[in-house]
């Protein structure tokens, strides 16, 4: 017998946007929509995504955090995320859909917060292992409208009650990441009907298995 062929990488494709832009929904709906097709998902989120993660988020979305404090905390969670959850579902051919990833390390705490963007970006790299992901799905909606979804449902934390002209920093921050790799974005109008959204990324997602994952 011939040594067995090794296991195709899979797929990491990560959902990014401001507040209410629908990243959870459409997550799970992506998920369950490969799911009912065969495929082994990993679905997970940022920050958290492990035991570790999950208790920094809590601490993460506590009011009173300094900048720098914040950012860290997120880059452990990461670290920990990458090694305990998405590189081992990679290795095993699943594709994984992951609730933000470091985009939004980029979008909030370097254009919203201001940090310095090149330590972000060196910061970035040790946690994440130089990992990328093979596709990243920007959910836009206008900060007004994405904040009112926000404070209609559950979950309002201290990032979501920043000001205004923070989330437009964010906003606009997610479109320059765009500008500077658009062929790894697809950029969706969020406020579309739920099942269109969920549509439109279904009609890019469906054509990466053919391709070589990146990373």
């Amino acid at each position: 017998m011939g040594t067995p062929p090794a296991t195709k990488r899979g797929i990491f494709i990560t959902l990014e946007g401001g507040e209410g832009v629908g990243k959870t929904t459409q997550a799970q709906l992506f998920g369950q929509r490969l799911e009912r097709l065969g495929h082994k998902v990993a679905l997970t989120r940022e920050p958290g995504g492990t035991s570790v993660g999950e208790k920094l988020r809590d601490i993460i979305f506590r009011p009173g955090l300094e900048p720098e404090t914040e950012l860290l905390l997120i880059l452990a969670a990461r670290a920990q995320l990458v090694a305990e959850v998405i590189r081992p579902a990679l290795e095993r051919g699943e594709t994984v859909v992951c609730d933000r990833y470091s985009d939004s390390t980029v979008a909030y705490q370097g254009y919203g917060r201001g940090l310095d963007l090149a330590a972000i970006a060196a910061a970035n790299e040790l946690a994440s292992g130089r990992l990328r992901p093979d596709l990243s799905i920007l959910l836009e909606l206008p900060v007004d409208v994405g904040l009112g979804r926000k404070a209609e449902g559950t979950g309002w934390d201290s990032i979501g009650q920043e000001s205004r002209e923070f989330h437009e920093r964010v906003h606009a921050g997610f479109r320059l990441l765009v500008a500077e790799e658009p062929e790894r974005w697809l950029v969706v109008d969020a406020s579309l009907p739920i099942e269109q959204v969920s549509d439109l990324i279904w009609e890019r997602v469906r054509y990466l298995d053919a391709k070589e994952p990146a990373g």
